[in-house]
């Protein structure tokens, strides 16, 4: 089978959150269940960069390289292989409105559209980043998440909240009715850096919901920049469940 999209998604910051699972029961599709870490649940901001953007091969002027933001937990489906560890989606914001339309009519995705911007500072010597930020505006004014003091890239430690964030190659999700999609997403394992420091400067109520607002509030448990790589997104399907 052929991707639907390939890309590169570069420069992910991405800030970990300790959740309550009765916050994110109702959010989970039919067919999966919550994933956990040493028995501890997940929502995570992520900014990162699209580059080389291709839809069935076709590159779409203007629209192929661009931030996106996202909100995302972590869920699993048993599958006839054994389980598939996958992520779904609170909201994800882009900067063009074609890109949200899209994604909503071919995945049901909570895709909004916002003015937004990316920094990517790089330090001289290494030519390694050094500070990462991603914001956008919407009626409430200027949100903004931000990564700085970097440590050098790492490859993932086996068994680490790194490896367990970032590994997943499955997104569902849940469509109005009442089905669930399944999609696979194809990446090489990236490099992190840890973050020293970390923004996270947001409205979360009138984002995200109220339901988020004691979650996203305090500092995150953990906070890195991955890499990032080429990317293949494969066509969804639908998913059998009881």
């Amino acid at each position: 089978m052929k991707p639907f999209l390939t890309t590169e998604w570069l420069h992910l910051a991405m800030l970990n959150y300790e959740i309550d699972p009765k916050i994110l029961a109702p959010f989970v599709p039919r067919g999966t269940e919550l994933d956990n870490f040493n028995g501890k649940h997940f929502v995570s901001i992520v900014g990162f960069l699209y580059r080389n953007t291709r839809v069935r091969g076709l590159a779409i002027p203007w629209h192929r390289n661009f931030p996106e933001v996202n909100l995302r937990y972590y869920i699993r489906h048993r599958a006839a292989e054994g389980w598939r560890r996958g992520v779904a989606f609170i909201k994800e914001i882009v900067p063009r409105r074609a890109i949200a339309l899209v994604a909503r009519k071919l995945y049901d995705e909570n895709f909004v559209a916002h003015p937004m911007r990316s920094t990517i500072e790089l330090d001289e010597s290494t030519s390694l980043p050094k500070r990462v930020e991603y914001a956008w505006n919407d009626a409430r004014g200027l949100h903004r998440l931000e990564v700085s003091k970097l440590s050098p890239p790492t490859i993932l430690a086996v068994g680490s909240l790194e490896e367990f964030i970032t590994e997943h190659y499955w997104g569902y999700t849940a469509r109005r009715d009442g089905r669930t999609s399944e999609y696979r997403v194809e990446h090489p394992p990236w490099r992190v850096s840890l973050a020293a420091n970390a923004e996270f400067c947001c409205d979360v109520g009138s984002v995200y919901g109220s339901v988020f607002n004691e979650c996203l509030t305090p500092p995150p448990k953990s906070v890195f920049l991955a890499e990032g790589s080429a990317v293949a997104v494969y066509p969804g399907s639908t998913i059998a469940h009881s």
